[in-house]
């Protein structure tokens, strides 16, 4: 039986800055699936799960009241969320709710230990997957679809008095994977904090660049993200934690593979995060105003014909598998598609703090661009945001190739490698939808 659990407070706060009272709501709905279906992130597992090591979770926060025109940012504990749903359940939320597109933000923690959903990584196995496993893929997607709806609609309905603020701080367990000469991280642990008016924490939302692979179990396990929501949850009873990614595609935990270091980087972070909500924090008093712009990204140069049929003949199941899927496309007069659909949203409250959405796996190039090109010490950025339809490289990823640049495109059905100007087409829009009040200050 799922359950809806709205945000209860017992533990009192030592002390926090003032910050302006409005209106936010929060909730978290069990989104642990009670039949087997297969899982997503690893294309080495061909069997539903096993078992569930850790129930998995979406949870909303709503800020703003009706008058203003509420934002809702809901986490999601699974690889991605298909920009598909997103648009499905703003549909059903535009009918009964005022939440509007660039007031709806999804982030998913990318755990490689849930199940896997329509329009994500469809090519992970290399091969069509099995007819008696569809029914459980598509009723969980089904299912997720709802329970995102109603950890929407639940945050709304709890909104009460609240003060929100936030600081920054530094967990260091991820480390750049890739084997090139400059490896870039990002070790900032963004925190927010929910205040109600009696002094005691309503909710928590942290987000951090890295990978959720610490490990690669046949159960569904939240990995660290999931952990360290636990930690918070466990320092602050009644409290809702929340957990996204940053711009963590070439990030990984390090070291890894065993359940006792999932739970060590979960509780590495609570810690950290609980210093700091403890602690005074920047108060959060402008009001919300969104803003989000669709682009384009364009894709390079399509392969032909003949060199479709050259990869079909690639001894790389994955590779072979998605040549002849684009080979049938053909056949059957379909066009590939020469540009990907691509959100950039951001959020900023008057002039204390910016949120940046991007969707995809994106690299970390990005977050410590936009942080070296605007304020750093007002902006925070997310990743795998609203939609994850590939890796999103950097133009320096992009031209160093590998995985993150080129080879990880084939388990997400898209066509090639993006062009070389995906990384200025993304940085425009950024600086289009993110108030001039915050670019960096001149030296």
């Amino acid at each position: 039986m799922k359950h809806i659990l709205l945000a209860i407070i017992f533990l009192p706060l030592a002390g926090f800055a003032a910050g302006t009272t409005r209106q936010v709501g929060a909730a978290s709905v069990d989104i642990t699936p009670d039949y087997p279906v297969r899982l997503s992130g690893y294309g080495g597992r061909r069997l539903p799960n096993t078992g569930v090591s850790q129930h998995i979770f979406a949870k909303a926060l709503a800020i703003g009241s009706d008058e203003e025109g509420p934002a809702v940012l809901v986490t999601v504990d699974n690889c991605g969320v298909p920009a598909a749903m997103r648009d499905e359940v703003l549909k059903r939320l535009a009918t009964k709710t005022k939440v509007r597109d660039e007031r709806f933000a999804i982030c998913s923690s990318h755990t490689h230990c849930a199940p896997m959903l329509i329009g994500i990584l469809p090519n992970i196995f290399g091969m069509d997957i099995p007819a008696e496993h569809m029914p459980a893929i598509e009723r969980y997607t089904r299912e997720l679809t709802d329970h995102i709806e109603k950890v929407a609609l639940a945050a709304l309905a709890d909104r009460k008095p609240t003060t929100l603020a936030w600081s920054v701080g530094k967990v260091g367990f991820a480390a750049n994977r890739r084997s090139f000469p400059m490896k870039p991280v990002d070790h900032d642990l963004p925190v927010l904090r929910a205040t109600g008016a009696d002094g005691k924490v309503r909710a928590i939302f942290t987000s951090y660049a890295c990978h959720c692979t610490t490990i690669g179990i046949d159960e569904i396990h939240g990995d660290w993200a999931g952990c360290a929501q636990e930690a918070l949850q466990r320092e602050f009873p009644g409290a809702i934690a929340l957990t996204a990614l940053g711009c963590g595609a070439d990030q990984n935990p390090n070291p890894r593979r065993t359940m006792e270091l999932v739970k060590q980087y979960g509780e590495d972070l609570g810690a950290e995060a609980k210093r700091l909500v403890q602690g005074e924090m920047n108060p959060v008093n402008g009001p919300v105003k969104c803003n989000a712009k669709q682009i384009e990204l364009a894709f390079g140069t399509l392969p032909t014909r003949e060199e479709w049929q050259a990869l079909a003949a690639s001894k790389t199941p994955a590779i072979a598998y998605h040549a002849k899927k684009n080979l049938a496309r053909l056949d059957h007069g379909e066009k590939i598609p020469t540009h990907l659909p691509y959100l950039v949203q951001t959020w900023s409250f008057g002039g204390d703090l910016a949120m940046v959405f991007l969707p995809g796996e994106i690299t970390v190039d990005y977050s410590l661009r936009i942080k070296r090109e605007f304020d750093r010490a007002r902006m925070w950025v997310n990743g795998y945001a609203n939609d994850v339809p590939c890796y999103v490289p950097s133009r320096r990823v992009l031209d160093e190739g590998g995985y993150e640049g080129a080879g990880a495109m084939v388990y997400y059905d898209r066509p090639t490698k993006f062009a070389p100007n995906v990384e200025e087409r993304i940085m425009k829009a950024v600086h289009e939808v993110t108030p001039q009040a915050f670019l960096a200050p001149k030296p």
